[in-house]
């Protein structure tokens, strides 16, 4: 049984939060199948976001999806995507899903840890116990973050860290 590891967004800069609901997902529960990877026996399906409350100067937004858990020293990315405009308050479900018409025109989707500008649902290691996969809305103080799609997730979150201004996380699990 993996030890298990503290909340990464504790470790950084504390901002304010805000709201994120899903009409897929409720924090703190399993994650349906129809999010879960296809090697995994899912559908992998981006689930829904849907966001507000953020600060006045919110000049843009990045959406995360990252496993703390995962048994790497880095956890694993599943999902970015950074270059949502200040008046996007929401992602449909699928949008994240390889040439998805529901991005936001402007928004960039950057490559997770499988290689790919796409969603990847959980697939943990049988028997490795509950991951939780942390979706992230981080609203910046910029609507240009000017990094290339080409960069690894670790600089992507590096960067958005670093022009967060607030906060929102919604927490699944998933486990087989």
């Amino acid at each position: 049984m993996p030890i298990p590891v503290q909340n990464p967004y504790d470790t950084l800069p504390d901002v304010p939060s805000f709201s994120l609901t899903s009409d897929d997902m409720t924090d703190g529960q399993r994650l349906a199948d129809t999010h879960v990877h296809d090697s995994a026996g899912g559908d992998n399906i981006s689930p829904s976001l849907m966001w507000s409350g953020a600060p006045a100067e919110t000049r843009g937004y990045a959406v995360t999806c990252y496993d703390p858990d995962a048994p790497t020293t880095s956890g694993f990315w599943h999902w970015l995507v950074v270059g949502l405009g200040a008046d996007v308050t929401s992602l449909p479900t699928g949008a994240g899903a390889d040439g998805s018409t529901t991005i936001p025109a402007g928004a960039t989707r950057l490559m997770n840890d499988m290689g790919r500008k796409a969603y990847d649902g959980s697939a943990p290691p049988p028997g490795h116990g509950e991951h939780r996969y942390m979706f992230a809305v981080h609203a910046l103080d910029t609507d240009n973050l000017g990094i290339p799609d080409s960069v690894t997730p670790g600089y992507a979150g590096f960067n958005i860290v670093g022009h967060t201004i607030a906060r929102a996380v919604l927490i699944a699990t998933w486990s087989r």
